[in-house]
């Protein structure tokens, strides 16, 4: 089983994700615009926006976006994205990336369970969570 992330945009999701693609050196490997699917959903004010944007990072993480359309689009506290970073090295640059523009809301530190955590809300609205490895073999 996998579980993806699927972020919704109103409008500026091809940013954000080229931000992410910087932040997470990742790759992006499929990037649809409406106007590249059914005509139905080509309109001219959304021709060039993103339909559908899967990046791949890490080791084997995906994050997939688009820009909503469809529905309203209410940016809630309900939900984080989760990262666990393979070293403290890797999470402080991934925290330090995230919280340019945003919002820390736990700063990036050692943590009572083991290893370092942080959450920001980036400058999307998006909130994230960077956690390090704890124990023995942890840097």
């Amino acid at each position: 089983m996998k579980c993806d992330v699927y972020l919704s945009f109103d409008g500026n999701c091809e940013e954000a994700m080229t931000f992410y693609q910087d932040v997470f050196d990742g790759e992006i490997q499929v990037m649809m615009r409406y106007k590249d699917g059914p005509p139905e959903y080509n309109k001219p004010e959304i021709e060039n926006k993103i339909m559908h944007v899967t990046m791949i990072f890490g080791n084997g993480c995906e994050l997939k976006a688009s820009d909503g359309f469809h529905v309203p689009l209410n940016k809630g506290n309900n939900f984080h994205v989760s990262i666990a970073a393979d070293d403290e090295e890797q999470g402080h640059a991934i925290f330090s990336g995230l919280m340019e523009g945003g919002q820390v809301t736990m700063p990036f530190n050692d943590v009572f369970w083991g290893g370092k955590f942080g959450s920001v809300i980036d400058k999307f609205g998006v909130q994230w969570m960077v956690s390090t490895p704890h124990g023995k073999d942890a840097v």
